[in-house]
């Protein structure tokens, strides 16, 4: 697994709301996760070069095995939805939503995350249920 190992930095504030620096992009790994810190979150990025909206933020935390571990699960797809497969139990969950596509009553924390000039930077607050659609520029606004 990697792990990034910057140093988080704020960068910007909205109403008390700030995307927090979290690593590089060359920490990224094509395809796969990455495991980071935001406060006391562990927060699992995933990146597939080959989607549009390519970076997903995740809680890292796997509620089955109570285990930080979804940064190292594999990457697929379901059915058309892209999701990571938890590396204990091989529940997956959806990297747009964190809603685990066996279990409907189970879902992880979802953060909007973006590239600014090659930093990953991670927005403080989680994306409401309501608003999980949305892009992650829609979503932190």
């Amino acid at each position: 697994m990697t792990s990034m190992t910057k140093k988080p930095r704020s960068t910007e504030q909205t109403d008390g709301a700030t995307w927090v620096a979290v690593g590089q992009s060359n920490d990224l790994v094509p395809d796969g996760g990455v495991g980071a810190r935001l406060g006391d979150q562990h927060v699992a990025i995933f990146w597939l070069p080959s989607e549009q909206d390519a970076l997903y933020a995740l809680s890292n935390f796997c509620p089955f095995s109570n285990a930080h571990i979804l940064a190292r699960g594999i990457v697929g797809d379901l059915g058309g939805e892209p999701v990571v497969a938890s590396p204990l139990y091989k529940q997956h969950f959806s990297l747009r939503t964190g809603q685990c596509m066996e279990d409907e009553s189970v879902r992880v924390t979802v953060w909007p995350v973006r590239l600014n000039e090659g930093v990953i930077e991670v927005f403080n607050q989680p994306v409401a249920a309501q608003n999980l659609n949305a892009t992650n520029e829609e979503a932190a606004a």
